[in-house]
């Protein structure tokens, strides 16, 4: 196998990234990539990042930076969805894929970068904190309706 490249996402990685997701979740869900995927290219081009090798796509993080959300007024990078494929895991990808995005945080200027986890997402939340992220002072709040 050849070496993985990081290169910012286009909007021709949607297939990609929809196979990425359906081998994780076991759903085929395409128009939901093909919306996400069209936002995160409007709000900044250079932000979010694919992993691919030999030609495939085996990995994806989506993000972007932001100010004034929550009371907190300072740049900050907001990692929002990732995927690696599992055929693709411990190999470095989703480190290598992190560091991308930010290294293109810090150079919006951001200082921070948050994200949220799922109480039940363990391995999210082991990898996430293997790369640095610790909890936050912050609290999320929700109310069914």
């Amino acid at each position: 196998m050849s070496e993985v490249r990081i290169r910012d996402l286009t909007e021709l990685d949607i297939d990609g990234i929809t196979r990425v997701d359906e081998r994780i979740t076991g759903r085929y869900r395409p128009e939901v990539w093909e919306q996400r995927v069209v936002y995160y290219i409007r709000r900044d081009a250079d932000a979010p990042k694919v992993a691919e090798q030999d030609g495939t796509v085996v990995g994806f993080m989506l993000g972007e930076v932001r100010g004034g959300e929550f009371g907190l007024d300072e740049p900050t990078g907001w990692i929002e969805f990732f995927g690696v494929d599992p055929g693709a895991r411990g190999s470095g990808v989703g480190r290598r894929l992190t560091e991308a995005l930010l290294d293109h945080f810090r150079s919006r200027g951001a200082r921070i970068t948050r994200t949220m986890v799922a109480t039940r997402d363990r391995e999210i939340d082991a990898f996430l904190r293997a790369m640095g992220f610790k909890p936050a002072p912050l609290t999320a709040l929700e109310k069914p309706l």
